[in-house]
């Protein structure tokens, strides 16, 4: 791979934006994929809880066999442990393995800080869905980590109340934004759901849904498109509903937002596979009153979810073994053992399709015990996930609609605006690095 950063991603914008075929691998070479002989001890950073407890499954079978021993070191998430591993990479001194988000991939990549591992886990690529195996290769022949878990989108939504208030369950946005309107005029004090402006995940999920396609190139430059048609429908749309006052313009994760869903006075989320274990926590009163179902479409001929959240296993350039490495992270997310323990031990959705209708899957969550068919339903809607498009400074353009949209949010004002300002906050954070953007 050419040395040059802006070089370096922009052939990985290549890759992950039109497809390309090929990607120089960084940090591999023959050497590096050589069989390792005699025991050898890996060091996994990841942040899910109770990762040690599945590692241990491996510690004392498969990898008692192969002499390969993982110890995992519990870290941060998010921007925090991207910026410690590029530190650790600087300093040559980083682990063997890293849970990284997807999004982060491509700024782990054209930093050299992840390996190419395609030669050691082939065959790990019939246990996942075409999308989500996407991710981890960015549209190439090279094969940067493993996934491991997935964040397809769906509606959540109180079943009692819906029949209470006599409303239908959306299947479109224009049916969404009809249901909110009709909950308001029945019941004044009561909001469908919140638009919130704390979590960017759910908006860049919402926009994915919608075909955005944030980060591309053109020739040999960068394109930013944070503002293109499809992300300014979905702006237009929330923001429309909120200064309106069809829906609640608060955050979520607060108090006073538990205490909507807990009450009723909130009877719908926009959220992910992942949301039953929020639930239980925010409204703990209304259990077993909530039914999921797939995520409002564009228009009726569609059928496609966005993803918010999700990571995989990546091997470091770091490593000095990269192939026992690469064996561990197939193992931790191909194996039924393995996948059934994180599912257990760390609440996660698996990228794994076998996964998904088997096992600790087989039956509902807890929390959803009267919809049986809970995770089959997850499963086809997992299926239908739209591909993404990330880019080199996804923290910057994150932190900037958390600052925009959230003075938007609180004031009722243009999200058409926010949305402008998260564009040309990313747009100059690229040019002061050093990135070539066009316009």
């Amino acid at each position: 791979m050419p040395h040059t950063k802006r070089r370096r991603l922009v052939t990985t914008a290549v890759a992950v934006s039109l497809g390309a075929t090929a990607l120089a691998a960084c940090g591999s070479s023959d050497d590096d994929s050589k069989a390792d002989s005699g025991p050898v001890s890996l060091t996994y950073w990841a942040w899910a809880p109770g990762m040690d407890k599945v590692v241990d499954l491996w510690n004392k079978g498969e990898g008692k066999k192969d002499q390969i021993t993982v110890t995992v070191k519990k870290q941060a998430s998010g921007d925090t442990l991207v910026t410690k591993i590029l530190t650790a990479h600087k300093a040559k001194n980083g682990p063997d393995l890293v849970q990284a988000e997807y999004q982060a991939l491509p700024t782990l990549v054209s930093n050299d800080a992840v390996a190419d591992i395609s030669k050691s886990v082939g065959e790990a690529r019939s246990k996942f869905a075409d999308g989500v195996w996407q991710q981890v290769t960015l549209g190439t022949d090279a094969v940067y980590a493993v996934p491991q878990d997935i964040g397809p989108m769906m509606f959540y939504y109180r079943a009692d109340l819906f029949k209470k208030y006599g409303l239908t369950v959306p299947t479109t946005w224009d049916e969404f934004a009809k249901t909110a309107r009709a909950l308001k005029k029945k019941a004044p004090d009561t909001d469908l759901t919140t638009f919130s402006a704390n979590d960017s995940g759910l908006f860049a999920g919402l926009a994915q849904q919608a075909g955005a396609k944030w980060w591309t190139t053109s020739g040999d430059k960068w394109k930013v498109a944070i503002n293109d048609a499809a992300t300014q429908k979905v702006a237009k749309f929330w923001g429309g509903l909120v200064k309106e006052g069809a829906i609640d313009n608060q955050p979520m994760y607060t108090p006073a937002w538990n205490k909507a869903l807990n009450t009723g006075k909130q009877i719908a989320w926009v959220s992910a596979v992942w949301a039953p274990g929020t639930l239980t926590t925010a409204a703990p009163d209304t259990k077993g009153k909530w039914a999921m179902a797939p995520l409002p479409q564009w228009s009726t001929s569609e059928d496609v979810t966005g993803s918010w959240g999700g990571s995989s296993t990546a091997v470091t350039t770091d490593s000095k073994h990269q192939e026992a490495a690469a064996k561990f992270a197939a193992w931790l997310n191909t194996d039924g053992d393995a996948l059934n323990a994180l599912a257990k031990e760390s609440g996660i959705y698996p990228a794994s399709t076998s996964a998904q209708l088997s096992g600790a899957f087989a039956n509902p969550p807890e929390y959803f015990s009267n919809q049986a068919d809970f995770y089959t339903e997850a499963a086809k809607i997992a299926k239908t996930t739209a591909p993404s498009a990330w880019g080199p400074n996804v923290n910057v353009a994150y932190t900037s609609f958390n600052d925009a949209f959230g003075a938007a949010a609180k004031n009722k004002s243009d999200f058409g605006a926010a949305l402008n300002t998260m564009q040309d906050a990313t747009v100059a954070d690229m040019k002061k690095q050093g990135f070539e953007v066009s316009q």
